[in-house]
């Protein structure tokens, strides 16, 4: 992730910029999602845990910031921010002046690349920005130097970071992050999140698949009954209808003998 330019170098290039409106700012650094499948897991799993904890949220996995107007130079690629009450449509950046506001919570996951970086340089750059609160998650444990806990959670304090305290529940350590109103634990090689107001946990989206593959099984099981007991039915129909065209076709067979045998007992009495 690409670090802050230099004061003195900040300055030049604030005395050659172009007009503010004529600035383009990309929307890529060019740099890969994550460095591997548990750091990508974690990040997508993550922003989708909180959309759905969220809904009314902007919650976006490594989005390009802009906290400067005018300065391209000056972005930050968190790997999930969410901005609350800016609601969920797309954005190809996010630009500080233009929300109205930083995001509320950042998390940065764990890669060999960027761990350092995560640790000691990031969170200098969100305090100045005014992102309230700025977590870190290692997802296997083999990232961050030894005895370092995997989960990490800091509140912004008079222009710093100072650590959340954890709390065992249920034999498990979890944080609260009052910023979301959710209790934050890790899952394995996942986080998992629960509704405070609720104590109930958010869902991941896996599990959501699991079952609505399951809800569409039993639907498509239940309307393969349905349709084996309507072709059953209809049988039953075909056959019920078969025996009455037999039963009306024996009657009339029955009538006829007996017309023709009333007729030849008349012919004989005559």
């Amino acid at each position: 992730m690409p670090t802050l330019l230099p004061a003195a170098a900040a300055t030049a290039a604030s005395n050659h910029a172009a007009p503010v409106e004529d600035v383009f700012y990309p929307s890529s650094d060019g740099k890969p999602m994550a460095e591997n499948m548990w750091q990508a897991e974690a990040i997508m799993d993550g922003a989708g845990d909180l959309r759905v904890a969220h809904p009314g949220a902007l919650v976006a996995a490594d989005i390009l910031m802009y906290p400067e107007e005018g300065n391209n130079r000056n972005f930050i690629a968190p790997d999930v921010l969410v901005a609350l009450d800016l609601g969920p449509h797309k954005r190809s950046s996010y630009f500080v002046w233009r929300e109205g506001k930083p995001p509320d919570w950042v998390l940065e996951v764990a890669s060999p690349g960027t761990q350092v970086e995560d640790r000691r340089d990031k969170p200098g750059r969100y305090a100045k920005i005014g992102v309230p609160e700025y977590w870190l998650f290692d997802p296997r444990g083999n990232v961050y130097p030894r005895g370092t806990p995997r989960l990490q959670g800091f509140k912004l304090v008079d222009g710093k970071y100072q650590s959340l305290k954890s709390r065992l529940v249920d034999g498990e350590r979890v944080i609260r992050s009052k910023v979301l109103g959710l209790d934050i634990r890790v899952d394995g090689e996942l986080l998992r999140f629960r509704d405070v107001a609720t104590g109930k946990d958010v869902r991941h989206r896996s599990e959501i698949e699991v079952d609505e593959e399951r809800a569409q099984a039993v639907a498509e099981r239940a309307q393969a009954v349905a349709e084996r007991a309507q072709a059953v039915a209809e049988q039953a129909q075909a056959v019920a209808e078969q025996a009455k065209a037999e039963a009306n076709e024996e009657a009339k067979q029955r009538k006829t003998a007996e017309t023709r045998a009333q007729q030849e007992a008349a012919r004989a009495s005559r």
